[in-house]
């Protein structure tokens, strides 16, 4: 079904409450109000829901999550406020993260000591529109049953809007099928990154290691605990950009790559980084991918992907490893996913989520590529899947 087909009857109010300073316009007309914190204006995309109780900012940040706007299941958002730790920006572009976001509730003040700023001055400080008090479960299922739509979000603080242009905006707005988000998040230049897991008793990011095996990260979007993840592993990270060729790569003598995470569609992006990815796994090179990685490391060696519904988002997913039979509990941020059946003869299928049964993780029989569709990197479990780094860079050693 299209992005603009009608969707089921609408559940919410045809006119605005008295008051309302926020609303959320469906391609198909379906208006929904609110009240509009955050950014004020207007922007325009996909409408996914996110189970998630927790990390709304880590959510909010992630550069996966560009040119989406997310609904948050869990009514109550803004609690724990704020802070510079908590940034998933990997680099100044990275920057360019959700353009919107969904809630029941009112943003709640903060109430935490870690909190620097309330959630709504963040949100306002970049450039996030906020809609509280809809009907999040309406919205949620009907995303489950009609697709994740395109959207237009609204503030306007003076409670005027102007609902036909914002239909307008979100029938003209760009599906994410095809759409290479990417290049606008991946940095521009190669650079260390020299920062390592928390360090409790200093209350503050630990160094990186000085010495260990050197990884090179292609940044399509990479998020920062990632890199994080790797140098608490005892990895020595240098990322590079997505646009670098396999030349570039190679010749930075990586023990490893790390194909990362990001939005958008992966064939879109592949169209000029498989070349760079086939040009790694043929130099056998050991390769690991995390989300987007994952889909495009399938792309290269032959597999397909596909547009899901609703997408996997949340931070409660049960993802099992084939190998070891052991169920991990993920965080997932993804609307495109593998196609088990398009995988290569020497590929092995690791992991599946318990939720839907798609891949969720893949490696090659002859070369030493493994890839994930989860976040390794977050702590929903808390620390479930930590094992992919340190088996990642355990591998590396002696290289």
């Amino acid at each position: 079904m299209s992005q603009n087909q009608a969707l089921a009857p609408s559940p919410f109010q045809e006119r605005p409450a008295d008051g309302a300073t926020g609303a959320i316009v469906l391609a198909d007309g379906t208006v929904v109000y609110g009240q509009g914190a955050g950014a004020s204006g207007v922007a325009t995309g996909e409408l996914c829901f996110n189970t998630a109780m927790t990390g709304h900012q880590e959510i909010l940040a992630d550069p996966s999550y560009s040119g989406q706007i997310v609904c948050f299941t869990f009514p109550h958002v803004g609690n724990t406020g704020a802070n510079s730790d908590d940034e998933e920006a990997a680099s100044d572009l990275a920057m360019k993260a959700a353009v919107g976001m969904v809630s029941r509730a009112p943003l709640t003040p903060p109430a935490n000591w870690r909190a620097e700023q309330s959630f709504a001055e963040w949100l306002g400080a970049r450039g996030i529109i906020a809609v509280t008090g809809v009907d999040t479960r309406a919205l949620t299922r009907l995303i489950r049953e009609r697709g994740m739509p395109i959207a237009a979000i609204a503030h306007a603080p003076d409670g005027k809007f102007d609902i036909e242009a914002l239909k307008k905006a979100a029938q003209d707005a760009p599906s994410m099928e095809g759409a290479e988000l990417a290049r606008a998040v991946s940095r521009g230049e190669a650079g260390d990154w020299a920062v390592g897991g928390w360090d409790w008793e200093g209350g503050t990011y630990a160094a990186g290691p000085k010495d260990g095996p050197k990884v090179v990260v292609l940044d399509y979007g990479v998020k920062a605990n990632i890199l994080r993840r790797l140098a608490a592993s005892g990895a020595r990270v240098h990322v590079a950009p997505g646009s670098a060729s396999a030349e570039d790569v190679l010749a930075m003598a990586p023990a490893g790559v790390v194909v990362s995470n990001g939005p958008g569609d992966p064939a879109a992006t592949g169209q000029y980084a498989l070349e760079t990815i086939r040009g790694i796994i043929d130099a056998k090179v050991p390769v690991l991918g995390i989300c987007l990685g994952h889909q495009m490391i399938a792309l290269a060696v032959g597999g397909k992907t596909e547009k899901m519904a609703q997408g996997h988002h949340g931070a409660n997913h049960p993802v099992k490893n084939i190998e070891t039979g052991q169920v991990e509990i993920v965080s997932m941020n993804h609307g495109f996913a593998v196609d088990r059946d398009s995988l290569p003869s020497d590929a092995v299928e690791t992991h599946v989520s318990l939720f839907d049964g798609t891949n969720c993780g893949f490696r090659l029989k002859d070369r030493p590529v493994m890839s994930v569709q989860h976040h390794p990197e977050a702590s929903p479990g808390p620390q479930d899947s930590f094992g992919v780094f340190d088996g990642f860079v355990g591998s590396l050693k002696g290289r």
